[in-house]
């Protein structure tokens, strides 16, 4: 058993290399979407999402990375789905909710990662 839990560290974390490397395909379509500075800032929280799954995956200040990790995605949360919540269609708002709600999911999980996983107490205690 704990063999298979230990893949949760692989499973929390590849998501995210995911999501930083759709940042740099993708980062003309998101632009619209990101708060101060469009495209710089796609590019900027991609590289920052890659950033923190390289931390978490070699274990080198990784509850520094997930608690920052935590933080921008409960800004993401309040600044880029909260605003579709206002939407007159529904299917909109249902679209936002789930986002909104699967930030606020992730970021409680980056910071269980910080304060109960992560090995690098370098930055953090």
């Amino acid at each position: 058993m704990d063999t298979l839990l230990k893949l949760g560290k692989y499973l929390f974390a590849l998501p995210f290399a995911m999501f930083g490397i759709m940042h740099f395909t993708s980062a003309e379509s998101m632009a619209g979407y990101a708060p101060f500075g469009g495209v710089f800032m796609v590019y900027f929280t991609g590289l920052a999402l890659i950033a923190a799954v390289v931390s978490i995956l070699i274990g080198k200040m990784d509850k520094l990375a997930s608690f920052l990790l935590g933080v921008f995605l409960i800004l993401t949360a309040l600044l880029v789905h909260a605003k579709g919540l206002g939407s007159e269609d529904e299917m909109q708002k249902a679209i936002a909710m789930t986002g909104m709600l699967k930030d606020l999911m992730l970021a409680g999980a980056a910071w269980l990662y910080a304060a109960y996983i992560a090995k690098d107490n370098a930055v953090l205690n």
